[in-house]
């Protein structure tokens, strides 16, 4: 840990970086978001600026969420940095659980993929079409499908 301490310093050092808000800034845009976030929040965490545990993140979590639902009912809120600053949050919760923020979503969009084709294959079978069904009639089959594609797992 130390050592990792001694390099981050001596790269602060060598690129003439003189706060830790030059070294935030550092990171590049060029990053996807959810990648970005991450290694900001880790150099953030690097000098103390920190939760103590994962419960602390996830508690800023439902916080932001609680923002975002003030905002929808205001007719100017910003909605949108409310809910960039859930996703900030999340971010959060992911590292403190070792989890790949990225990876995490790419996981989430294919299983949604999957049970989507599940629902609508399965209302093919029975001689339907989504566009004619009502979201009820689907959420069964989404119901379906957790169960069925879990045990595939």
């Amino acid at each position: 840990e130390q050592v990792l301490v001694n390099w981050e310093a001596l790269k602060k050092k060598e690129k003439h970086m003189q706060t830790q808000t030059d070294v935030l800034k550092s990171v590049p845009d060029a990053l996807p978001a959810l990648t970005r976030a991450k290694k900001v929040q880790k150099k953030a965490a690097d000098v103390g600026f920190d939760f103590y545990e994962a419960g602390g993140a996830m508690e800023k979590v439902a916080e932001e969420i609680r923002e975002l639902q003030e905002a929808v009912e205001q007719p100017d809120g910003n909605i949108e940095e409310e809910f960039g600053d859930i996703l900030f949050a999340l971010v959060n919760v992911a590292r403190f659980l070792k989890i790949n923020p990225e990876f995490a979503l790419t996981k989430a969009t294919k299983k949604f993929i999957n049970r989507f084709e599940y629902v609508e294959n399965s209302a093919l079978s029975e001689g339907k079409q989504l566009s004619t069904m009502t979201l009820e009639e689907m959420d069964l089959l989404w119901d379906q499908a957790k169960i069925a594609l879990s045990k595939k797992l």
